[in-house]
């Protein structure tokens, strides 16, 4: 047994399918000083994989990011097997092959018969159990999860999941080999989804229901996202990326795997837009159309400019109060400060987790003059208003404008339980705090995974803080 301190290095790593995944992990590792040997049982593929993975040193070395002798020497690292009997000096192999729970069990019952009994075998799968693929092997203490996500030298992030067997001195090798590699990585427990997969399931989910309740459109959505939310993309644009014949899959699978848990239950509209070849990118439509590879974005709807009318603030929150009043001072429109508004205010309210006819009703106020705004990110960026079913147009066309006098761009929802940056951002917090109270991470390892697995705003931890009091 080696002292947990210093966990002994891997010194030949072996990779089992040379496609997009098996590529990046032998950069990887190469670059880290590892011999690696390289199998897939498609001929020629190896070679393919070689020469892609030279081409990309070799760029790397015109443009100065390394030396043409690194070059040279990584490249002299990368190995051909003919067979699979060829990783046998291997004391790590990684398996990049078909997501197949059989397949899988099947190479690894191969190499146990190839590779010495110290060595570790690991999985890349992104959706199967670890115990479940070790099942099937004599040495089940060896068998661990090594989860790189796609393109793997670009997200810094690798999941080391050890399955109920696997040896405590495994699981620290391997995390001490993903760092050596220059990702992060992120020890989770053997759970449908794992870590990033299982905490993703909030973002376009409850981005969908959003749709399906048709408080907004997959744009505005979107728009909300990005621009208030800080996000990368929105949901929409990400489902479209992934292609729905994955991301449908996915969304079916965890919703198994957990016993129909009701938080991460499908949509039906993905489901139809499956069967209707609407895939997103790939197929040039989803829920946007593309047009040579581009994303066809809808214009937003156009506002009216109107003349100013009274203004009156619910005092519900001290804070966004005080913000909305300086939004109406500087757009010099007339703020009635009265415990009750005229019959001609226009009625601003600041609900949070609470939709606008609620919040109107629990305040004795005539949902006609009223108009809700979310204050969860401010108002320096997009802003978004949320009308009730009977709010009378002039007044939304009021809010409209006095939101948009300074041109901050201005999104209109219908009635819901919450904004669309509440809702999500509030499921992400409860997924995350269900994965932190289940031990599947710990709460840092939540944070800094789904920041670069996900790519979410890095003030996730704010958001907590944010959401909280206000019972989101």
């Amino acid at each position: 047994m080696s002292n947990e301190s210093t966990p002994s290095p891997f010194t030949t790593l072996g990779i089992v399918g040379t496609g997009a995944m098996g590529r990046g992990i032998a950069q990887l590792a190469a670059q880290a000083g590892l011999k690696v040997i390289l199998f897939d049982v498609k001929e020629g593929a190896v070679e393919e994989a070689k020469t892609f993975i030279n081409g990309l040193w070799e760029r790397s070395a015109e443009k100065q990011r390394i030396t043409q002798q690194q070059a040279q020497q990584y490249s002299e690292q990368l190995i051909e097997a003919s067979e699979l009997a060829g990783l046998a000096p291997c004391d790590i192999v990684v398996e990049a092959i078909v997501e197949k729970l059989e397949a899988k069990q099947g190479l690894f019952s191969d190499l146990e018969a190839i590779v010495s009994q110290q060595a570790v075998l690991a999985t890349n799968t992104s959706s199967l159990s670890v115990t479940a693929i070790a099942a099937t092997c004599q040495h089940p203490e060896r068998v661990i999860g090594f989860h790189f996500f796609n393109p793997v030298p670009l997200m810094k992030i690798a999941e080391v999941i050890p399955g109920l067997r696997t040896h405590h001195e495994v699981t620290q090798r391997v995390s001490a080999l993903g760092q050596a590699m220059g990702h992060f990585t992120a020890q989770a427990t053997d759970t449908p989804g794992f870590l990033v997969n299982h905490a993703g399931r909030a973002f376009g989910t409850e981005a969908l229901r959003i749709l399906g309740e048709s408080v907004a459109d997959p744009a505005t959505i979107d728009r909300i996202m990005v621009d208030q939310g800080g996000f990368r993309m929105g949901p929409f644009t990400l489902l479209d990326l992934t292609g729905l014949d994955v991301s449908h899959a996915v969304m079916e699978s965890v919703y198994h795997q957990y016993y129909e848990e009701a938080r991460f239950r499908p949509s039906p509209l993905t489901r139809q837009r499956l069967a209707a070849g609407l895939l997103g990118r790939k197929t040039g439509e989803g829920f946007y159309r593309y047009v040579e590879g581009k994303q066809q974005m809808p214009d937003e709807p156009a506002i009216e400019t109107v003349p100013a009318c009274p203004v009156w603030i619910s005092q519900d929150d001290f804070e966004s109060a005080s913000a909305l009043a300086e939004l109406v001072n500087a757009a010099s429109w007339p703020l009635e400060t009265g415990a009750q508004p005229s019959e001609q205010a226009l009625c601003l309210l600041t609900p949070f987790g609470e939709d606008a006819t609620r919040c109107a009703l629990r305040q004795g106020l005539d949902a006609k003059q009223c108009v809700a705004v979310d204050m969860l990110a401010g108002l320096d960026k997009r802003r978004s208003l949320m009308t009730t079913p009977i709010t009378q147009h002039a007044f939304i066309q009021a809010a409209q404008s006095l939101l948009n006098h300074d041109g901050t761009p201005v999104s209109t929802l219908q009635d819901s339980n919450g904004f669309v940056l509440q809702r999500v951002i509030a499921c992400i917090v409860n997924v995350g705090a269900d994965i932190a109270q289940q031990g599947v991470a710990e709460p840092a390892t939540i944070d800094r995974a789904v920041e670069l697995g996900l790519g979410y705003p890095s003030a996730r931890c704010a958001w907590v803080t944010i959401t909280a009091p206000r019972a989101l």
